[in-house]
């Protein structure tokens, strides 16, 4: 019985130390093999990965870009007219679109507080007219007394100054006089040219004050076209090649223009330049009012377009993926006008360069690309 229970306690150790020793084994099996595998896979290279892209060939075109703006119908020259005294409307002799002629009376004013002016101008006339006559009869007199020696130099001397004093005023009241008549004149608005009445702004009844417009009357003659352009188009719009004016009431008709005048300033509502365009021989069923489309045609010059889709943008500055030996470089550009879904590149490409059209944010600079597309 002592010697079987010696026995059992030396068999439990030698086997706790058999499986010790298997264990040791197969972990330093795993170590192994997984310094062996990592080695291995550290010595073979990793594939760059070369993205297929979309491109196109940079070209430029000679097509001309056109550019159409409405605008109105409108005379060369148009009268805003205005009395040129103060006073109630009493009279309105014309309507919008009556036809007049140089010197017919358009409106007339109270001319009632103006003849009381001419009334009193003229009485002022008078006064100084007897005045006058007065003075002159003394003088005439006294030159007489003078001669033979009854009165001194001096003496004759004052009443040659009262004469002189009672014709001024008689000159004075004479301009006062006709100033008087020719405002009750002004109480009469007369049309200085013939034409068309195009637009009333007073009524009968309203009380309107010296230089207020109340009537514009458009004169016989030439007819132009008056367009609102914005300020980036104003270089191209002076270097136009070719106007074209349509007519939306004529679909027909379609006339030469001329650029005849651009304003100097903006206007303040719309920031946009007011631009007139002459008519070259328009047919007589041009209108004044009419709703008209200037196309602006620019002259013919080699541009650079490329499509929306090619444009990076990561900031301020536009830039394009060019393509350089299948590898990507990342270069800024110069925008100008937007087309259809496309854009001017005024600098910063050349033509034969071939650049990337689709998926530019997804590119990177320096990668290696494949490529296909035609040229644009």
């Amino acid at each position: 019985m002592l010697q079987l229970k010696f026995l059992t306690r030396i068999q439990i150790p030698r086997k706790k130390l058999y499986y010790g020793l298997i264990a040791v084994g197969v972990g330093a099996c795993v170590i192994g093999g997984s310094l062996a595998w990592a080695k291995n896979t550290s010595n073979k290279p990793i594939a760059e990965e070369i993205a297929m892209v979309r491109t196109i060939v940079v070209g430029a075109t000679g097509t001309a870009q056109d550019y159409t703006y409405s605008g109105e119908v409108r005379g060369r020259f148009e009268s805003q007219l205005a009395f040129q005294v103060s006073g109630k409307i009493i009279k309105r002799n014309v309507q919008l679109g009556t036809t007049v002629n140089a010197g017919d009376v358009l409106m007339q004013i109270d001319p009632r507080d103006l003849q009381q002016n001419v009334s009193s101008s003229s009485a002022q006339v008078s006064s100084a007219e007897s005045q006058l006559k007065l003075a002159e009869s003394n003088l005439q007199r006294y030159r007489q007394l003078l001669e033979t020696g009854a009165i001194s130099r001096a003496q004759f001397d004052q009443y040659t100054n009262s004469y002189e004093v009672a014709l001024a005023a008689v000159r004075q009241a004479s301009a006062q006089y006709a100033q008087g008549s020719n405002q009750l004149d002004y109480s009469l608005l007369r049309a200085d040219k013939p034409g068309v009445v195009t637009s009333i702004t007073a009524e009968m009844g309203q009380v309107v004050t010296a230089g207020q417009t109340v009537i514009t009357v458009v004169q016989d003659g030439e007819r132009e076209v008056e367009i609102s352009v914005p300020e980036n188009r104003l270089e191209e719009l002076r270097k136009a090649g070719q106007v074209k004016v349509t007519f939306w009431a004529l679909p027909n008709v379609t006339v030469n223009g001329a650029i005849r005048e651009i304003a100097p300033m903006a206007d303040q509502a719309t920031r946009t330049f007011k631009v007139r365009v002459s008519l070259v021989n328009p047919p007589a069923e041009i209108k004044l009012g009419m709703t008209a489309a200037v196309t602006v045609a620019n002259s013919t010059q080699p541009q650079i377009t490329v499509p929306l889709t090619a444009v990076y943008q990561d900031g301020d500055t536009p830039k394009v993926w060019v393509i350089k030996e299948d590898t990507l470089t990342l270069c800024p550009i110069q925008t100008g006008g937007l087309g259809n879904g496309t854009i001017q590149v005024l600098s910063g490409l050349q033509q034969g360069e071939r650049i990337v059209i689709a998926g530019v944010h997804k590119l990177k600079e320096g990668q290696k690309v494949k490529f296909g597309g035609a040229s644009l």
